[in-house]
């Protein structure tokens, strides 16, 4: 079964822009992952500072090995003091069958 969650934060006021640069560059690692179906990041329209990140992977597994990346530290510590939130606040998901 896919591993779905919903992922969000809000940046801290004139931090949006460099939280967005450092999400773009993350996204585009995490999209290579080969158990990585969909890493879709957004901004509030009227509110950029809000961050949603929809997130999903092919199973547990392909989670588990998402999160040992070497990439997910460093941009969790960067992303860290450019929000308001202590981390990104996560919702795991399950489809409706």
């Amino acid at each position: 079964m896919t591993k779905t969650l919903f992922a969000e934060f809000t940046a801290r006021e004139g931090a949006e822009d460099e939280v967005a640069r450092l999400l773009r560059e993350y996204a585009e690692k995490v999209r290579e992952e080969e158990g990585n179906l969909a890493f879709d990041a957004y901004t509030k329209a009227s509110g950029p500072r809000a961050f949603w990140i929809f997130e999903v992977y092919r199973d547990e597994d392909a989670f588990q090995t998402h999160l040992r990346q070497p990439y997910g530290a460093p941009f969790n510590a960067a992303l860290t003091p450019l929000i308001e939130e202590d981390a990104s606040v996560l919702t795991f998901l399950d489809p409706l069958t």
